[in-house]
C-alpha cells in the first residue's frame, strides 16, 4: 500500500516538472520569437531547431561558423553560448545583468516581451537582413 501511494506521489511530481518545463520552453520558444521580429526577422525561424540558432547568430553579429562550435565542440560552444548571449543583450542596449540572464535562459522572454528595441548587432562586422 505505501509503495502504491510512493508511486503516485513520484508521478504527481513528475507530471509537475514536466508541465513547468513545458511552460518554460513554451515562454522561451515565444520570447525568442517576439526577439527575432524585433530585429526584422520572420518570427517563425524561432522554431526551427539550429537554424534559430544561425539566425541568432545574424542578430548579435557573430559569424555563421560559430554554428559548428555549439553543435561539434561542446566546450567552445559553452563560451560561444555565454559571448552571444551577452551579445544579444547589447544588440538590445540591455547590461551584463540581461547578458547573465540570457546565459540562463530566463531574459529571452524578457527581452522578447519587455518594452527592449534591437539596436543592431553588437559584435563587430556582423549585421542582420531582414527576410
Amino acid at each position: 500500500m505505501e509503495q502504491q501511494q510512493d508511486a503516485q506521489s513520484f508521478g504527481v511530481v513528475g507530471l509537475l516538472f514536466s508541465l513547468i518545463y513545458l511552460a518554460f520552453i513554451a515562454a522561451y520558444i515565444a520570447g525568442l520569437w517576439k526577439i527575432f521580429v524585433k530585429a526584422g526577422r520572420p518570427g517563425w525561424e524561432a522554431i526551427i531547431p539550429f537554424y534559430n540558432l544561425y539566425i541568432l547568430l545574424q542578430v548579435v553579429g557573430r559569424p555563421g561558423w560559430w554554428l559548428a562550435l555549439y553543435l561539434f565542440c561542446p566546450p567552445a560552444g559553452l563560451i560561444a553560448h555565454i559571448i552571444v548571449c551577452i551579445d544579444l543583450a547589447k544588440s538590445f542596449g540591455k547590461d551584463m545583468g540581461m547578458g547573465v540572464a540570457n546565459i540562463f535562459l530566463v531574459g529571452i522572454p524578457i527581452l522578447g516581451f519587455g518594452d527592449a528595441q534591437y539596436q543592431g548587432p553588437s559584435a563587430a562586422g556582423g549585421g542582420v537582413a531582414a527576410a
